[in-house]
């Protein structure tokens, strides 16, 4: 009778301690399954961030190069205005009042801009535009690379089992991945002209 109570022991021992490494295993699977889901909420959240940084930035810059572009379009104007003022006069006197005109037109274009920076500012938004899409499109890989490991880890047969022995059946779902929607794969057209 002993040795009976003994096996009877020893098999529930085995039995509890099964039990117990299968159920700290599997809170072990659904404490990683938690964190990983998190990354994967992080992990969009940076791409929210990425496409707000873009709403913010793009139009603010689209503004300043216009109105950059705009100011020294009017410039430009004074100076050919000027210019077309001596092409337009007959006699040397008139010539010399035209040339007067366009000297004070270019010495201001000089002195209050010493370099016309239209083109600098199409080109630096020209960078913008290209690295705010890099970093979009950064975020997005690591959204999905987050995703994969949470699916990879939340669909393995044992760890699937785990969690549904301290799960709902529904709490860990495998993710959705990062898709592009339909025509996106025409880029976005910048547009300098006026809307009113």
């Amino acid at each position: 009778m002993n040795k009976l109570l003994l096996t009877f022991i020893v098999v529930i021992l085995v039995i509890g301690g099964a039990f117990a490494m299968f159920y700290f295993y599997g809170t072990s699977i659904y404490d990683g399954a938690v964190k990983k889901e998190e990354g994967v909420k992080e992990a969009w959240a940076n791409v929210q961030s990425a496409y707000q940084n873009r709403a913010d930035l793009i139009p603010n810059l689209v503004n300043t190069v216009q109105g950059a572009a705009e100011n020294e379009k009017s410039i430009l104007t004074q100076v050919t205005e000027a210019r077309a003022g001596i092409q337009k006069a007959t006699t040397p006197s008139e010539i010399d009042q035209q040339a007067a005109v366009l000297n004070r037109a270019i010495n201001i274009v000089f002195e209050n801009y010493p370099q016309i920076r239209a083109t600098e500012n199409f080109s630096m938004l020209q960078v913008q535009l290209e690295g705010t899409e890099r970093r979009i499109n950064i975020e997005r890989d690591r959204y999905n690379e987050t995703v994969k490991d949470f699916n990879t880890h939340v669909r393995g047969f044992w760890r699937s089992k785990a969690l549904g022995l301290v799960s709902s059946a529904d709490e860990f779902k495998p993710k959705e991945a990062f898709q592009a929607q339909p025509g996106a794969e025409s880029a976005p057209k910048v547009d300098f002209s006026k809307h009113e």
